[in-house]
């Protein structure tokens, strides 16, 4: 019973984990090939030659053709494959961005076998580096060297109903947790768009939720147990230690592992979300009233377009109750036009597929290689898919193409406008978002001026990304998604300040991955990291902005890197961050390469 439990609860918890992987066999083309024009039986038979020769010529090219040696996404070796050690386990994260291979992966159960683990590792020096849910873009928590997880210490520990606090295990996910206090009419400050996240994991990298007035995720906490390899078990709160407690708040699981955490809660209750269709003239009229009279508030742009989706959520009144509201469209109706958009360009890309076959023959190869990728499975029922599900399928059919982004976005936008409305249930239901399959995100943050005043830069700062986009032509999908926070006193955190009645803006950039296709998915990445380039040259210093820590990509190149670790050091107290590691973790076990660049001791610059 305790070991089926325990598969349970690891199989619920934990990153992509894979021990022994085979690689599925590669399907070159599952489209098949038209009857030729009428001939002559001599010239059939040359077409059904050139027709073999393109194809083998093509599978040819594609698992011969040369990668860098950095390339991020290696192309399929079919005749190098050589079965994994048993003991070696395969982890990525969710996106399949950033994937690490090791024999090393504990899973404590106690508090008392965490302990040993630490202590084992501190005595032998060798690296297990805290990894949650594998939720985070950016992989922080992979390393190859070995990695520890707590997805089987998931215990609510105790609930103080009159103080509104709870004391939690840090492997415990966030659902988990919500149920688990829902019966003591409790529930969290706040939530970000997903729900699978170990509370240890969203609490170390700053990770927030949307309300002008409500702080980061990391502000909620209490006081937490912190496993460290040199002072063992420790705890700090606003009491004990608070100069390390505010520090190890927002730590990257770099200051010791998060063992337990006491949260400060706040009375279950409803909410009432309401969406709207408007743009950017009519939100820098309304902008200052919209986020100081909303608890919740967020703005999804559309690139390439003027609309901006507004979802604003608020508790429900009292006295008035939920809004009686009749939408003008159906579910249904809203999502025709994307199903219509989509059948019409699964007609354009067959019949542009079809007509690539008989083209001639080597030059075409590459080509149509690369359109054999886009067709689709015609097994999948339409109707049934979901919008998000949707949006993949079409980016999928031409990813890069800026003039069909282009269409799938404005197929979106009117999504959106047919979809306006309210929609009532408890916080934990609303406050999530849908955020579409796998994908790249860049995530920034700065400063906002105040709720009673705010400085505008927000409005801004979109309106130079959306010029940027549409003047480097960048094939930019949606949304481009802006949310706001208070600060935080937690200095590691990009929201960190002083000043409590100042606000912060979050806005997240995006590019799908809506295929499994590993050239595919390359040449996806490097468009993405071009997109993000560009953002950050040209608006990152002018506005002040710095990435999210789970989002937050190491430069390959030196200079980058360089460039890098001296502005965070303008933002972030590093040297103080730095010798707490040093204190608490002198042989760097809770590491990883990806601190280690982000965070080099002054005497290594």
């Amino acid at each position: 019973m305790q070991r089926a439990l325990t598969l349970k609860r690891t199989l619920q918890s934990l990153p992509r984990i894979t021990k022994n992987p085979l690689i599925p066999g590669r399907a070159f083309c599952n489209a098949s090939t038209p009857s030729p024009s009428p001939a002559s039986a001599s010239e059939l038979r040359k077409y059904m030659g050139y027709t073999a020769l393109v194809l083998f010529c093509g599978a040819a090219t594609y698992y011969s053709f040369p990668f860098p040696e950095d390339a991020k996404h290696k192309k399929a070796q079919i005749f190098r494959y050589a079965p994994l050690p048993e003991e070696l386990h395969t982890v990525s994260n969710w996106s399949g961005t950033h994937e690490v291979q090791t024999r090393v992966f504990h899973q404590p159960e106690t508090l008392e076998e965490l302990e040993k683990v630490v202590k084992e590792a501190n005595a032998r020096k060798y690296r297990i580096r805290p990894v949650g849910s594998g939720l985070s873009p950016n992989g922080i928590g992979l390393s190859r060297a070995g990695m520890v997880n707590l997805a089987l210490m998931d215990e609510v520990l105790e609930v103080d109903k009159e103080k509104k606090r709870v004391r939690v295990q840090a492997g415990i996910r966030v659902q988990q947790l919500v149920d688990g206090i829902k019966d003591q009419g409790l529930t969290l400050q706040n939530f970000a768009s997903i729900r699978e996240q170990q509370i240890g994991g969203i609490l170390q990298v700053g990770a927030h939720g949307t309300g002008a007035r409500l702080p980061p995720i990391d502000e909620q906490v209490i006081s937490m147990k912190l496993v460290t390899p040199a002072k063992g078990t420790i705890e700090v709160s606003k009491e004990k230690d608070p100069e390390l407690f505010y520090l190890a708040r927002c730590g990257l699981g770099g200051l010791g592992v998060v063992a337990e955490v006491t949260l400060q809660c706040v009375e279950r209750q409803e909410l009432v979300e309401h969406t709207t269709v408007s743009n950017m003239e009519e939100i820098k009229k309304n902008h200052k009233k919209l986020l100081s009279e909303n608890k919740h508030v967020k703005y999804l742009y559309i690139p390439y377009t003027d609309t901006v989706v507004i979802v604003t959520c608020n508790p429900v009144s009292k006295w008035k109750g939920p809004p009686k509201f009749k939408p003008k469209f159906t579910t249904d109706e809203a999502i025709q036009h994307v199903r219509d958009l989509y059948r019409e360009c699964l007609r354009k890309y067959r019949s542009t597929f079809h007509t690539a076959i008989w083209q001639t023959h080597l030059l075409f190869v590459v080509d149509l290689c690369n359109k054999c990728r886009v067709v689709p499975d015609n097994s999948v029922d339409i109707d049934e898919l979901s919008f998000t599900e949707l949006r993949d399928k079409l980016i999928a059919l031409n990813p890069l193409n800026k003039d069909h982004i282009i269409k799938v976005n404005q197929a979106e936008a009117e999504f959106w406008r047919k979809s306006e409305g309210y929609r009532v249930g408890w916080s934990d239901e609303i406050l999530g978002f849908d955020c579409g399959g796998q994908q790249w995100v860049s995530e920034t943050c700065f400063p906002a001026g105040t709720i009673a005043k705010p400085s505008m830069k927000d409005l801004e700062y979109i309106e130079d990304l959306k010029q940027l986009i549409e003047k480097e032509e960048i094939p930019a999908p949606a949304p481009i998604e802006q949310r706001w926070t208070a600060s935080s006193k937690s200095p590691m955190s990009p929201a960190s300040s002083l000043k409590e009645d100042d606000i912060f803006s979050w806005v997240g950039i995006i590019m799908y991955l809506p295929t499994t296709d590993a050239r595919q998915r390359k040449d996806i990445t490097e468009e993405f990291f071009h997109y993000r380039h560009l953002t950050q040259t040209r608006l990152w210093d002018t506005y002040s902005s710095y990435e999210h820590w789970a989002k937050i990509e190491v430069p390959k190149d030196k200079e980058q890197l360089t460039t890098l670790q001296a502005r965070l050091r303008k933002r972030f107290p590093v040297d103080a961050y730095n010798k707490a590691r040093s204190e608490l973790d002198p042989n760097q076990i809770l590491s990883n390469v990806k601190l280690e660049k982000l965070f080099p001791s002054s005497d290594t610059i």
